[in-house]
């Protein structure tokens, strides 16, 4: 019997219950990993909601790290790029969507709290709308892909040490929202399937 939705196989798990057995790993398996996949990639649609809206409600970006989060734009720009460029399901990679998404809005909150923008967070925003549609439309030599892709783990840890060195600056948070930090870190573990 073969019942395919999303890209995921029902099918045999529907025929070997049917027939009173336990389904085969073979077919639990990737249904179990297209299941969690997509499961990430809802959860993803909301994990930078509570830092957007801790700023929108104290209009405030007081401790937080611009660096941190352009940084981040970046690491999520290279990441869904890559995965778009070589195919990969949706269920792979549709977290990113979501989360570059949220970052790009976030990074626009931050610029709007922030005191007036110096002419070097415009080049740096003009810069990456310039290089974002030629990364993501995957019109870059493959080898530069491929570097640019094993550096988007570096990046998201490099996004992250701005943020620490802030924080421990001001012995405090600040603005920044844990129910978001909780939800990242989740994310990531849950990724590590």
């Amino acid at each position: 019997m073969e019942l395919e939705i999303l890209g995921m196989n029902f099918g045999c798990v529907l025929a070997a219950l049917a027939d009173a057995k336990i389904p085969d790993k073979g077919c639990l398996l990737p249904l179990a990993s297209k299941l969690l996949g997509y499961c990430i990639v809802a959860a993803s649609t909301t994990v930078k909601l509570p830092q957007i809206l801790k700023i929108l409600k104290h209009g405030s970006v007081r401790g937080l790290s611009v660096a941190s989060f352009e940084l981040e734009v970046v690491g999520y720009t290279i990441a869904l790029a890559y995965c778009i460029h070589k195919g990969l399901p949706f269920s792979a990679y549709g977290e990113l969507v979501f989360l570059l998404i949220q970052a790009i809005i976030l990074v626009a909150i931050i610029y709007y709290y922030s005191p007036p923008m110096e002419t070097k967070t415009w080049m740096k925003a003009l810069l990456y709308c310039g290089m974002a549609p030629t990364v993501l439309g995957g019109k870059i030599n493959p080898a530069l892909f491929e570097v640019l892709y094993a550096t988007q783990h570096a990046i998201f840890f490099f996004a992250r040490v701005p943020q620490i060195w802030k924080n421990f600056m001001n012995k405090g948070t600040g603005e920044l929202s844990f129910l978001t930090c909780f939800m990242n870190f989740a994310g990531s573990i849950g990724k590590l399937n």
